[in-house]
């Protein structure tokens, strides 16, 4: 007996129109370029939507940021109250709790159902403000520990990239502020859009937010590395095919423990996870740009089995292959 699929929840974030950045004393001028580059920009000549941004600080004064910048903010926590997206790029000092008038603000906009975003050490800020008991979050991985020491009850992975679960979203530091803020503009307008804006800022369009945030070392220029470069490049435009550690040493001209410790180097991960990364990579961009099949995707990504692809693809993107498709995909 078949069976419907139930359906997904409303996305709060599809009707945004109004985004309250918050700005603090000491803030980094790069912390707060990221939302704006993202939200902020006349986006007409892309075609794609700008937002309404307000800059808003616990006072409704000038904001001295790092670097002896200044900026003035359109107003003070009143912003909060019409806003539909409020983000916290990050906070100049993990020690210093916010105001109180700011943790109540954040604790009464996530009662309404606003969308709340924590950048890099924004998520500090959430935290004090008490939003992240019991929850998943990412911060900057160099102050894991401390963030452990000050809220055990939150669980905190430091080695993925950003995090969202739905009303709070949180992010890695520095550059994995600006792919959480373009996951963001996916969930408002869909992949296409922020495909435009990703191009215009010269980026990768989608990186999943549970990939690694750093890798020890990047690829070197030594002859061995050379030849799994190629590997690697070759195997992207041959995902359909049945990969192995073995055949993939071969095509390198490497043992098979030569190639996996040069390839752990580089990469950062197993050669199996890679694999697996590329393919729903290939996958998502085929469910977003495309009309094919969920068989036929799972087949070109090489996936070997549909109910394969749905297991792991699920598991990485918390939504099905058909529901992604409904969220992400071309109207």
């Amino acid at each position: 007996m078949s069976t419907v699929a139930p359906p997904i929840p409303p996305d709060p974030l599809k009707q945004t129109a109004r985004i309250a950045v918050m700005v603090a004393d000491g803030l980094s001028p790069f912390h707060l370029a990221v939302p704006w580059l993202v939200f902020g920009e006349d986006r007409a000549a892309i075609g794609a939507p700008g937002y309404e941004v307000r800059l808003c600080a616990e006072g409704d004064s000038a904001v001295h940021l790092s670097m002896g910048l200044q900026v003035e903010t359109f107003g003070d926590l009143a912003e909060l109250a019409g806003a539909d997206l409020v983000i916290v790029p990050s906070w100049p000092d993990v020690s210093r709790p916010p105001g109180a008038g700011l943790m109540a603000a954040l604790r009464d906009a996530h009662q309404r159902g606003v969308v709340l975003a924590g950048l890099c050490l924004g998520t500090y800020a959430l935290a004090y403000a008490g939003l992240l008991n019991g929850r998943r979050v990412t911060t900057h991985w160099a102050w894991a520990d401390d963030f452990r020491s000050r809220f055990p009850a939150v669980a905190l992975d430091a080695t993925v990239l950003y995090i969202d679960e739905g009303g709070i979203v949180t992010s890695a530091g520095t550059a994995a502020a600006l792919d959480c803020c373009l996951h963001l503009l996916r969930r408002m307008r869909g992949a296409e859009i922020a495909n435009r804006v990703a191009r215009r800022l010269v980026m990768a369009p989608h990186r999943p937010g549970g990939q690694a945030q750093f890798i020890e070392q990047p690829v070197a220029t030594a002859p061995s590395s050379a030849r799994l470069a190629k590997v690697l490049a070759w195997v992207e435009q041959n995902l359909a095919e049945p990969h192995s550690i073995d055949s993939l040493a071969a095509r390198a001209a490497m043992s098979r423990r030569t190639f996996t410790r040069h390839f752990t180097k580089a990469t950062g991960t197993t050669v199996l996870e890679w694999l697996l990364r590329r393919r729903l990579a290939a996958a998502a961009r085929l469910l977003e740009q495309g009309d094919r099949s969920i068989d036929a995707i799972a087949g070109v990504a090489g996936f070997g089995s549909t109910a394969s692809f749905r297991l792991h693809f699920t598991r990485a993107y918390q939504l099905s292959p058909r529901d992604y498709r409904r969220q992400f995909g071309r109207p």
